[in-house]
C-alpha cells in the first residue's frame, strides 16, 4: 500500500530527532548490530561467493534518490534486432554474502525489513554489505542475479531468464536527472528507452486493470533555522522505473507458478462498496468520473500536483489494503494468486538488500529456470516467511505513519488556535462530523471533528485544536 513517504532534507531540530528516537524505543526497533553479526558481515564482504558467469560487459546503471547507497537494482535497456526490446535487470545477490543459519542470517530474520525514519534508517543488513560490498555501486564488480527479459514491440514479455552473474554498474543516476535528460533529448539510448518501455508497460497495466498510484510525498525542508513540510509530486521517471521492477516481479511470479513452488505477494480485490464510495469522494472533490471510464484509467488522468487530485489519490489507497504473502508448493497454485493492484500474479524479488523475502524469491526463480530443487535453506524457511514479513511490514507501516504524525505535530505545536485553509478529503459515513482535512501550507493531512456535517470535497476554514509531538496527534476543528 502506498504511503505518504517522508524524507528529511538537511538537519532537523533536536526535538524532532528526539521524538524519532522515542518512537524507535516504543516500537522496539533494533539498534546497532551485535559483534558476531558485524564480524560475519566483514568476512563476507571480504570474500563473497562469486559466480563464474561474467556479465561485466553489460552497461548497467542505477536510478535512486541522490543520497541512496543501498542499491538493489541496476538496468540496461536495448532494442532487439527485428523489433522489440531487451531488459537486463541486475539484482544484488545477498545470498552470496549471507550464510544460511549464521548470525547474519538470524539477524536478518529478526529485522525483516529496512526501516526508514526521516532522520535515519535502520538497515536489514550491516552497512558494510548493504551500502558497500553487496550494493550495486558504480565502477564495482558485484555478484548479482541478472534477469534478461525480452519484450515484443508492444511491451509484452516473450522470454525470461535469470542467472547468477558478475556485473558492474556504470553510473548512479537520480530521478530528476533522468527526467531532465529524457525530456531534453540528451539521454543515451539505453536511458531514453526507459520512457519507451515504461510507457508501453503502463499501457499494458491499464489494459489488464492494474493500478499505480502517484501519491504525493511529504518532505521535511529547512527554512533558515526552522523546518517545514512540502509535497513532492512523483515524476514520470519514477513510474517508468517502477514498471521495470513490476515487470520483473510479474515474470518472477510466472516462473514460480510454472515451477509449482514459490511465494507470491497477493492483494484481495476491494470490498463491495469501496469503489462506489470513491465515486462519491470524486464527485465531492470536483473530479469528473464518467461511468464508462474504468477506475484504473481515471487514476492515470489525475495530476498529483493538483490538491484535489492529490487528496483523491490518497483516498484511493483505501482500495489497496490487505496485502500479504502466500506460499505454495507441490504444483498447486494458491488462491488468490493475483495481486489486485498489479492485476496479475506478482512476487517481491527486486529489493533483497532492504526486504528479507526477496532473497528467497530470487533463489526460487533461479531454481525454476534451472529446473532444479531449491536450496534446502530456502524450503526450510518458506512456511514462516509470510508471518515474518507481516510482522516486519506492519512495523514499517507504523514507522511511516507515526513519523508523519510526529513531524506534523512538531511543526504546528506553537500554532494552536490559528486558522488554516483546508479541503475536506474524507468524512466518516457513520459520524459525518468527523473526517480528514488536507492543508496545503504547511503540507499537513490530519483529523478534523466538531460542528455540523463536514462538506466532503469543499474548502473549509479550520482551527488548530491540538498539536502534541509527544502523542504525535494533530487535531483540527471547523473554524
Amino acid at each position: 500500500m502506498p504511503h505518504r513517504h517522508l524524507h528529511l532534507r538537511g538537519a532537523a531540530q533536536a526535538p524532532l530527532c528526539a521524538a524519532f528516537a522515542a518512537l524507535r524505543v516504543g516500537l522496539d526497533v533494533p539498534d546497532a548490530f551485535g559483534g558476531d553479526v558485524l564480524a560475519e558481515a566483514e568476512r563476507a564482504a571480504a570474500s563473497p561467493r562469486l559466480p563464474p558467469y561474467d556479465a561485466t560487459g553489460v552497461e548497467l546503471f542505477t536510478i535512486d534518490p541522490p543520497a541512496s547507497t543501498d542499491l538493489d537494482q541496476a538496468m540496461c535497456l536495448e532494442r532487439r534486432p527485428g523489433g522489440g526490446f531487451r531488459v537486463y535487470y541486475a539484482i544484488a545477490d545477498v545470498a552470496a554474502f549471507v550464510a544460511p543459519g549464521g548470525a547474519l542470517d538470524a539477524e536478518a530474520h529478526r529485522r525483516v525489513i529496512t526501516l526508514y525514519f526521516p532522520d535515519r534508517k535502520t538497515p536489514l543488513h550491516p552497512t558494510v554489505l548493504s551500502e558497500g560490498a553487496a550494493s550495486l555501486l558504480p565502477g564495482q564488480d558485484r555478484p548479482a542475479l541478472l534477469w534478461r527479459i525480452d519484450l515484443d514491440a508492444d511491451g509484452a514479455a516473450t522470454a525470461t531468464d535469470v542467472r547468477r552473474a558478475l556485473v558492474r554498474s556504470r553510473a548512479k543516476l537520480d530521478y530528476e536527472g533522468v527526467q531532465r535528460e529524457i525530456d531534453t533529448g540528451t539521454a543515451p539510448e539505453s536511458l531514453a528507452l526507459l520512457r519507451d518501455i515504461g510507457t508501453l508497460r503502463e499501457q499494458r497495466e491499464l489494459a489488464r486493470g492494474g493500478i499505480s498510484l502517484n501519491v504525493p510525498e511529504q518532505e521535511i525542508v529547512e527554512h533558515g533555522d526552522r523546518y517545514g513540510l512540502t509535497y513532492r509530486a512523483p515524476l514520470p521517471a519514477d513510474g517508468w522505473n517502477a514498471q521495470i521492477s513490476l515487470l520483473t516481479g510479474i515474470e518472477g511470479a510466472r516462473l514460480m507458478l510454472a515451477y509449482g513452488t514459490g511465494i507470491l505477494r497477493t492483494l484481495p480485490s476491494a470490498p463491495d462498496g469501496a469503489v462506489a464510495r470513491l465515486r462519491r469522494s470524486a464527485r465531492a472533490l470536483g473530479i469528473e468520473w464518467p461511468h464508462h471510464v474504468p477506475y484504473a484509467a481515471l487514476i492515470r488522468s489525475l495530476d498529483p500536483r493538483d490538491p484535489h487530485h492529490a487528496a483523491f489519490l490518497q483516498e484511493c489507497t483505501s482500495l489497496l489494503r490487505g496485502a500479504g504473502y502466500t506460499v505454495f508448493t507441490g504444483g498447486t497454485a494458491p488462491e488468490p494468486a493475483v495481486h489486485a493492484a498489479v492485476a496479475a500474479p506478482y512476487t517481491h524479488c527486486t529489493a533483497p538488500l532492504r526486504r528479507l523475502v526477496d532473497r528467497y524469491a530470487g533463489e526460487l526463480c533461479l531454481a525454476a529456470v534451472a529446473g532444479q530443487e531449491p536450496p534446502g535453506w530456502v524450503m526450510a524457511a518458506l512456511d514462516e516467511l509470510p508471518k515474518e514479513m507481516a510482522r516486519g511490514t506492519g512495523r514499517a507501516n507504523t514507522v511511516e505513519r507515526e513519523s508523519v504524525d510526529i513531524v506534523e505535530a512538531a511543526l504546528l505545536k506553537d500554532r494552536v488556535g490559528e486558522v488554516f485553509d483546508a479541503t475536506v478529503i474524507d468524512v466518516r459515513e457513520e459520524r459525518p462530523t468527523v473526517g480528514t482535512v488536507h492543508v496545503k501550507d504547511p503540507a499537513v493531512v490530519a483529523r478534523v471533528e466538531g460542528g455540523g456535517p463536514l462538506p466532503l470535497g469543499e474548502r473549509l476554514r479550520v482551527r488548530l485544536a491540538q498539536a502534541d509531538p509527544g502523542s504525535a496527534k494533530v487535531l483540527f476543528a471547523p473554524a
